[in-house]
C-alpha cells in the first residue's frame, strides 16, 4: 500500500513546524524542565507540537498522534509519532543542531518518516519500500567496512548527577573508532548515518519519538537498525544501534563487552 498523502502531510507539517522553530531560534524562551534538571522543555516545543497536531486531524481526524509533550491521544492501528523539537537543550542554547520528527504508523510498523531541519532547511524524507531522500535527492550509508576508520556519533540521555548513561560505551568505541562526534539530536545523527556523514550511531533511553522516523530513514538507505544485541528494534526498546551495516556486527560486540 501506498502511503503518498501521508507522506505529503508529513513533508508539510514539518517544514510548518521548523518555519516556526526557525522564527523563535535566538529569542528568548519559556524554559523549564521536566523531572530532571538536564530535560528541558520550552514553549517552542509545546507550540510546534500543537501545529502538528492541528495538521494532522484536519486531514487524518481519526488517527492516533503520540507526541513526546502531550503523550498519546486516540487509538487503533493509524498512528503519527511526532517529536516536534528534538534538540531542545540546543534550541535553548542557541546552538543550531535540531529538528522535527514525524513518522507514521500502520499495524505496528513505521511506513513513513520525515525529519526536517529548519537551519540548513534540509529534509530527509523515507517510505517503507522506497529509497530514503535528503531535498529530493537519494541517499545512501557510508562504504567504511571497519570500524577502526568509523566516525560514529552518539548521545547522553537526561541524567542526574549520580549516574551518567553511557560513558562506559563511549570510552569502548572512543578507543575502536576514528573519531566520535555528540551533537544533541537523535534523530538528525540517524539521518546522517542514512546519508553517510557517519558511519554508525548508538544511544541508550530513548523513546519512539526519538528514533521512528530516523531508523525508516536509515534503513530505507541500505543501513541496518537494531538494538544494543543486534535484534529487531522495538521503538520503546530504548536502546538503538545504526549503521551503515558493514560495521553493524563490530558495533554490537563493543556494546556488549561495555554492559
Amino acid at each position: 500500500m501506498a502511503w503518498t498523502e501521508r507522506l505529503t502531510l508529513a513533508e508539510h507539517a514539518a517544514r510548518a513546524a521548523g518555519g516556526l522553530l526557525r522564527t523563535r531560534f535566538g529569542h528568548r524562551l519559556d524554559i523549564r524542565s521536566k523531572g530532571l534538571r538536564s530535560n528541558l522543555v520550552t514553549d517552542a516545543d509545546t507550540a510546534s507540537e500543537d501545529l502538528i497536531r492541528a495538521t494532522i486531524a484536519q486531514r487524518f481526524p481519526h488517527d492516533a498522534v503520540l507526541g513526546e509533550e502531550e503523550g498519546q491521544r486516540g487509538s487503533g492501528s493509524a498512528r503519527w509519532i511526532i517529536d516536534p523539537l528534538d534538540g531542545t537543550t540546543n534550541f535553548a542554547h542557541g546552538y543550531p543542531c535540531f529538528c522535527v520528527s514525524i513518522a507514521f504508523e500502520s499495524d505496528g510498523e513505521v511506513v513513513v518518516g520525515v525529519v526536517y531541519d529548519p537551519m540548513r532547511d534540509e529534509l530527509f524524507v523515507a517510505q517503507r519500500g522506497e529509497p530514503a531522500r535528503c531535498n529530493g535527492g537519494a541517499m545512501r550509508v557510508s562504504k567504511t567496512a571497519q570500524l577502526r576508520d568509523a566516525l560514529l556519533v552518539t548521545g547522553f540521555p537526561p541524567h542526574d548527577d549520580n549516574a551518567v548513561p553511557n560513558l562506559a560505551e563511549f570510552d569502548a568505541f572512543m578507543r575502536r573508532a576514528r573519531a566520535l562526534r555528540r551533537d544533541g539530536s537523535a534523530a538528525l545523527d540517524l539521518c546522517y548515518v542514512a546519508g553517510g556523514r557517519f558511519d554508525g550511531f548508538w544511544e541508550p533511553d530513548l523513546h519512539a519519538w526519538d528514533v521512528a522516523a530516523g531508523a525508516l530513514i536509515v534503513e530505507q538507505a541500505g543501513g541496518t537498525v537494531s538494538d544494543y544485541r543486534g535484534d529487531a528494534l522495538a521503538l520503546e526498546g530504548r536502546r538503538i544501534v545504526a549503521s551503515n551495516g558493514l560495521i553493524h556486527s563490530e558495533m554490537i560486540d563493543v556494546l556488549k563487552g561495555s554492559q
